[in-house]
């Protein structure tokens, strides 16, 4: 049971890998959802069982109150689908559910009352410190209440699923650290990191002679949550000797609002798309994040050959060797990232070589072996 297009966006990419694990299983695999995205490769696939559930409309949203509101809407178009999901069951009647958080608490009832085993999967950390993040941003960056997702009603919406799963999968320890740290017992979380796709994302070959300008990329939605703002605030800062490039977008007007007045005066790119060309331009992935449970694109980065600098604020720091293969600075501080910047450019004829033992510490943990997926639960 899942929430997002197979395939779309980081949500996307782990859905899809739960899928193509339980599939591995040999067993009948039912996938109720909202359907592959366009270009989302079905080999392999053969045994799965698919119940598309058509997604809302953005229409339907415009065209009503909660077009201000997007929080709200969020909420109510992950409860439509759960209770499209819990009508399937009743017909399918499965001896075993695997669901993503915001669209499993009607699926987790079900289950409860039919005595079957459950697990849920955790995309991020809690619930409660992802709307904290976004709440306290909002506030410092943009004076402003925060209306988007996670709403109040989502986070009482997902501590429910929290209480109902028999077993709650994350990403990295880190997420599974912010959920104890939320009250979810510890007996019920286990961690099992993400595959990547080391074929797609590979080292191109790169040469750089000392005094080169610096260059850095971003990867991911260029929201509040990222740190976007933060790093703009360090690319000013070292102005003329740092460029940079974000591949992503906004999504609201708080967001666009604070991207056009950090962005006024710098040479920067930005835009949505393939992240692979700007990897093969840069020299340095960077991603401020305040909450992240398993960053798909931190990983893509190192497996790209990139040295990546991060916080201690998401499951990518702990793939790092700090000064081996990136650097963790401290989160909200632009300060904190115009330093790492400086001691990057100062060495920037050997951030190939970390970049490298980047991709080598990536196959190592992140290879096809990560396809296992609950094996022990499966089997029971």
């Amino acid at each position: 049971m899942y929430g997002t297009a197979l395939g779309e966006g980081g949500l996307g990419v782990q859905a899809a890998n739960a899928l193509r694990a339980l599939a591995l299983t040999g067993h009948d695999v039912h996938a109720i959802g909202p359907g592959p995205a366009p270009d989302f490769d079905t080999s392999g696939l053969a045994r799965v069982t698919w119940h598309t559930v058509p997604p809302l409309s953005s229409q339907v949203i415009v065209r009503s109150p909660l077009r201000w509101r997007p929080g709200i809407a969020q909420w109510w178009r992950d409860r439509r689908l759960g209770r499209q999901a819990y009508a399937r069951l009743e017909r399918i009647r499965p001896d075993a559910c695997y669901a993503f958080t915001q669209v499993a608490l009607e699926s987790l009832r079900w289950a409860r009352h039919a005595g079957v085993p459950t697990v849920l999967e955790s995309p991020n950390g809690h619930i409660r410190n992802f709307r904290d993040v976004y709440t306290r941003e909002a506030q410092t960056l943009c004076g402003a209440r925060y209306h988007g997702h996670p709403a109040r009603v989502m986070a009482a919406r997902v501590e429910a699923e929290y209480r109902l799963a028999g077993r709650i999968r994350v990403s990295s320890e880190w997420a599974r650290q912010s959920l104890m740290e939320g009250s979810v017992p510890e007996t019920s979380i286990f961690v099992l990191q993400q595959p990547i796709d080391l074929q797609r994302y590979r080292p191109e070959s790169s040469g750089r002679r000392p005094g080169d300008v610096l260059r850095v990329c971003f990867v991911g939605s260029l929201d509040l949550r990222k740190g976007f703002a933060y790093l703009l605030r360090a690319v000013r800062h070292l102005r003329g000797r740092v460029s940079a490039e974000l591949v992503g977008a906004t999504g609201d007007r708080c967001c666009r609002r604070l991207l056009a007045r950090e962005r006024e005066g710098l040479e920067v790119r930005i835009g949505p798309g393939d992240p692979r060309p700007a990897f093969s331009r840069s020299d340095l992935f960077v991603l401020p994040t305040l909450e992240d449970g398993s960053p798909f694109a931190t990983a893509e980065a190192m497996a790209s050959g990139l040295p990546v600098l991060t916080t201690p604020c998401n499951g990518g720091a702990e793939w790092l060797t700090p000064g081996v293969t990136g650097w963790i600075a401290a989160p909200r501080s632009a300060a904190a990232l115009a330093d790492v910047f400086e001691r990057a450019a100062a060495q920037i004829v050997h951030l190939r070589e970390m970049g490298l033992q980047a991709r080598l510490d990536t196959e190592r943990r992140a290879g096809p072996e990560c396809d296992r997926l609950v094996a022990d639960w499966v089997a029971r």
